[in-house]
């Protein structure tokens, strides 16, 4: 094994015994499962089991990707008996117990997908090759986690989705080996649309800068559907490279445009910017129709709302979770928002180890992490096709975001969203963004058939 190789690889191990050292998997191993299937992908070889933690650690989204590999190596480490077991402890299903994932220890690879398709792609297939990866997780671009999910389709692998909103991951480009636990494009749109209206009343022009690939796409489709059916008209839509990261040329037609709102279909250092630069030309203090001017963000982030400082302050988008669901919080209509103890358990280890709270992005790589691990056990084996089996349609609580489930005909979750503001008054570096509602699960979920797709039969490789 060379340097490089070692330098990337991750091994874990707690307890009196470490096991007999790292097996040399190929995708040529085999296993028995429950009902009698043999044969497939990296079949775990001896007492250890190797997962591929496939993040962005380079380009636009590399904050998020750090603060996944925080997470991913947390997880890792409760799995297999370390720390103070995190969310181990509140989550309903209770087969996980600290010996790893089935008995074996977790081992893990990382790779950089630079938020490149056919980067992320060669990484993976890496992973799965080279390193015997029997799970793919990871990522913070809807390209990516479609492109690498359909490797892992074609490959024989479990697929646990990242950081990825397209509608497009568990719609048209769904996959039998894929799961996403994060919500989607359609959700965000649902959830924001009555609170802007509440907010900005029902009477507005929107201008839409998006992010030229599949998410910023269906984000702005969502967005302006929601926002066109309460009687927001939308004036233009402009899309901008991801590599973009001057957006004062862009900006600045917005100003002749006639638009009141600004809806930046921007994630990662994207939106750091493009907020950035909107805020530098003076939009926030536009009177134009006879109203403010405003901007949205559709999908937020506390790292993002870090990186924005105080062009963030009152501005509205939506979340997938938020730390400050530990200690609970009353929203500014005055509804009472208890203390989740999941999301307590989480931030407690994670703030533990690395010295502050948790994005988002990490912690939907820790619930893919732990749910991939419970459907291994409830399955009693690593075949994609029996782990498959085990999660869809699966129902659970304590993992941060109440009763979720992860429904069988899409492999997408559904459980509450968060539509979240910047405060405009924080008390700490942290403390960017508060919850102004928690949307119940009920108004975001939808049939389906209305994204297209085949999600086809699982495939378990070798």
């Amino acid at each position: 094994m060379s340097k490089s190789d070692i330098s990337r690889r991750g091994v874990l191990k707690t307890g009196a015994a470490a096991g007999a050292g790292l097996a040399v998997p190929t995708i040529f191993t085999s296993q028995v499962w429950a009902d009698g299937h043999t044969g497939f992908t990296n079949a775990p070889q001896g007492d250890t089991v190797t997962i591929g933690f496939n993040v962005p650690q380079t380009k636009a989204y590399a904050d998020e990707g750090a603060d996944q590999l925080r997470a991913l190596t947390l997880a890792a480490e409760h799995l297999n008996g370390g720390g103070d077991g995190g969310m181990i402890n509140t989550f309903s299903s209770k087969t996980l117990d600290g010996t790893g994932i089935l008995g074996k220890k977790v081992e893990y690879v990382t790779g950089d997908t630079a938020t490149t398709s056919d980067v992320a792609r060669a990484s993976a297939r890496s992973m799965i090759e080279k390193d015997g990866a029997v799970m793919i997780t990871g990522g913070s671009s809807s390209g990516v986690a479609v492109a690498v999910q359909a490797l892992c389709q074609e490959a024989g692998v479990i697929f646990m989705a990242g950081l990825t909103h397209s509608n497009d991951t568990t719609g048209k480009d769904k996959k039998a080996n894929g799961f996403r636990h994060f919500f989607n494009s359609y959700m965000s749109g649902a959830a924001l649309a009555p609170v802007l209206a509440n907010a900005y009343g029902t009477d507005r022009k929107a201008y839409h800068l998006t992010a030229d690939y599949n998410w910023g796409y269906t984000t702005e489709e969502a967005v302006r559907t929601s926002t066109e059916a309460m009687g927001w008209e939308t004036v233009n839509a402009v899309k901008t490279p991801l590599t973009q990261t001057d957006f004062s040329s862009y900006i600045a037609p917005v100003l002749q445009s006639g638009a009141d709102v600004l809806v930046l279909n921007h994630y990662g250092g994207n939106m750091v910017n493009s907020l950035t630069n909107a805020v530098q030309f003076g939009l926030r203090d536009k009177l134009v129709n006879d109203k403010n001017f405003e901007i949205i963000v559709p999908l937020y982030s506390r790292l993002m709302a870090s990186g924005a400082g105080e062009a963030v302050k009152g501005i509205f988008g939506s979340t997938n979770w938020h730390w400050s669901l530990a200690q609970g919080f009353t929203t500014p209509a005055g509804v009472e928002v208890a203390p989740d103890a999941a999301s307590a358990a989480f931030v407690r280890s994670f703030g533990e180890k690395y010295g502050f709270p948790p994005s988002q992005a990490a912690h939907t790589v820790y619930c893919q992490m732990m749910l991939y691990a419970d459907a291994v056990n409830r399955a009693g084996s690593f075949n994609p096709c029996a782990v498959g089996e085990a999660l869809k349609d699966f129902e659970f609580d304590g993992l941060g975001n109440g009763r979720t489930l992860y429904r069988g005909e899409d492999h997408q979750c559904f459980k509450d969203v968060l539509v979240v503001r910047g405060k405009e008054n924080p008390t700490s570096e942290f403390d960017l963004l508060e919850v102004v509602e928690v949307t119940p699960v009920s108004q975001v979920t939808y049939d389906a058939s209305i994204f297209g797709g085949d999600l086809g039969t699982c495939n378990p490789g070798a």
